[in-house]
């Protein structure tokens, strides 16, 4: 029987993601819970490059970036639960697309403006609005990126659907709204009240404490 851990943080989007998606597979993990302020040495030994989490353990190796992790899962137990990623190859490759996009185009910009002010604020902001659009019209007809089902892109958007809402209110920028961008507030409400993601989102109320003590302290950790 494989072995399988995973060190995280429970605040961390990137984290659920790669919770989510063993779940999904059926697939049984260790999760251990990590201190960012103080890293335990084994996880500094597992991810010696990035030192951050999450980091997969399959069998002694370690995995680490959610998105390769999701990846991986996908293809060590293709048997096993729903694919995470479409069979076909186009399909694949514009799932990895999406998922890049939406990662470096739209969430990073958002997070970029709610940590600075001024010009870089505007700017950034500004940025993320306009590839904000593109992505509205991406999601324009569907339930999911994937179609039906929660997939590879939604896995990953999981930042954008529960953590940027949270965000916004805690700093008081309003960037992703229902007026600008109703596809994809659809969508996100339609992905945060799954019952299958649901029982993976952290307590909001938790996640709304801690990120407003990271903003008055400057500081996620």
């Amino acid at each position: 029987m494989s072995e399988v851990k995973v060190f995280g943080a429970w605040f961390s989007p990137y984290v659920r993601r790669v919770e989510m998606a063993l779940d999904l597979k059926g697939v049984e993990y260790e999760f251990i819970e990590e201190d960012l302020k103080n890293k335990s040495a084994l996880l500094l030994q597992y991810n010696p490059v990035t030192k951050l989490v999450p980091v997969l353990v399959h069998n002694g190796k370690p995995i680490f970036e959610s998105s390769v992790i999701l990846e991986y899962i996908d293809e060590v137990w293709e048997a096993e639960g729903p694919s995470i990623l479409p069979k076909h190859p186009y399909h694949r490759a514009m799932a990895r697309f999406w998922a890049k996009f939406l990662q470096e185009k739209c969430t990073d910009p958002m997070w970029k403006a709610f940590w600075s002010a001024g010009e870089e604020r505007e700017k950034a902001k500004g940025e993320a609005e306009e590839s904000l659009k593109i992505l509205e019209n991406e999601i324009k007809g569907k339930k999911f990126f994937g179609g039906d089902n929660i997939g590879f892109v939604d896995f990953v958007g999981n930042f954008l659907a529960f953590w940027i809402p949270i965000l916004q209110e805690v700093v008081g920028l309003h960037i992703l709204t229902q007026d600008k961008f109703p596809n994809i507030c659809k969508w996100a409400d339609e992905f945060c009240n799954d019952s299958f993601v649901k029982k993976h989102l952290p307590e909001k109320e938790k996640v709304t404490f801690g990120l407003k003590r990271a903003f008055e302290t400057g500081s996620l950790y």
